[in-house]
């Protein structure tokens, strides 16, 4: 520990001149940056167990992919395969016991059907959504987008009006999904900066040497201190977007850069387990040259740290429609 303080605070000395000039970085690489679409999942993003399953079963058919069924499954339970919710769905895709009775299948192939047997339960999502696109093949307009308000609104309601239903729960719920399935896929092409990143670094900055908290949202009643995850919510809040609190959950409020890629104002997230994003326990906010600013420990502050260790996960490129799609509890 005591070399990596050492590295870090030989940045510190000239913090504030090579932060903003990375910040000012972020807008003149913004023009050369392309969008582009996506193929597969993104690394770790869903937890080893499913993601060959996930894999498999999101290309059953045209109207779904890998990324928008593991968007599916985050949104209804957190790949939680033992949830339950208040209204009786049941398992890692949360079919209600009517509804799966008609569209559980045996994805295994062991002889039965059971919602709470993700190799049961995730095929019946595939197969579920499938089977609504068929539904709805002859509405206009997008097959994905009319599939998922089928899911949400049911197939007479596309039919009847030929497309997405004028309802304001349907329409947030595509959009809902089509942007948090941005967040399951890797990127083809580098992703577009953020434009709220030079707010969150300079907020962060500007608590450099504030004690850490566990469980410190920087709040007068804690002295203005925060752990990992309560410093990058503050400040991405600062910069007007809302992140979840805990750091598992920030992973998905955008698309995932590549190392090579970083920019300042990317969250970059560490892990014991890098095949499963469900295990992040760290979070800061990469500043460019290697470094992040984070909140690391107990006893320590808010600091710059290196984030090239054995165990870096990956990063996020915050964006405000990815932030707005996570769901408030799974």
């Amino acid at each position: 520990m005591r070399k990596t303080w050492i590295a870090a605070t030989a940045v510190v000395g000239a913090a504030i001149s090579f932060v903003m000039l990375l910040v000012v970085g972020v807008y003149l690489v913004a023009g050369n940056l392309a969008g582009g679409g996506a193929v597969g999942l993104a690394k770790g993003a869903v937890p080893a167990a499913y993601q060959p399953l996930v894999q498999k079963w999101g290309t059953l058919c045209p109207a779904i992919n890998p990324a928008l069924l593991a968007a599916q499954l985050y949104q209804e339970s957190g790949f939680n395969p033992k949830a339950r919710s208040p209204a009786k769905a049941e398992g890692i895709a949360q079919f209600i016991p009517g509804t799966w009775a008609t569209h559980g299948v045996d994805g295994d192939g062991d002889g039965d059907r059971d919602v709470w047997d993700p190799n049961d339960a995730i095929p019946s999502a595939a197969s579920y959504d499938c089977q609504l696109a068929s539904y709805v093949k002859d509405a206009p307009g997008n097959p994905t987008e009319n599939m998922l308000a089928a899911y949400n609104a049911g197939a007479y309601a596309v039919i009847k009006y030929r497309g997405v239903p004028p309802y304001r729960e349907t329409r947030n719920y595509v959009k809902t999904i089509t942007t948090l399935a941005k967040s399951f896929a890797a990127p083809v092409t580098r992703v577009d900066p953020s434009k709220q990143a030079a707010t969150a670094i300079t907020f962060a900055q500007k608590k450099l040497g504030t004690p850490y908290l566990w469980g410190g949202n920087g709040t007068a009643d804690q002295g203005g201190r925060f752990d990992c995850s309560g410093l990058t919510k503050a400040a991405y809040a600062d910069a007007g977007i809302t992140l979840p609190r805990v750091a598992n959950d920030q992973y998905n409020a955008g698309p995932h850069p590549r190392r090579a890629e970083l920019l300042p104002g990317d969250l970059v997230f560490f892990s014991d387990d890098l095949t499963d994003s469900r295990a992040i326990r760290h979070v800061g906010i990469y500043v460019g040259g290697g470094y992040m600013i984070d909140a690391p420990r107990t006893g320590a502050v808010i600091r710059f740290d290196p984030v090239d260790t054995p165990d870096y996960f990956g990063a996020t490129r915050v964006t405000e429609d990815g932030a707005k799609a996570l769901p408030t509890s799974i």
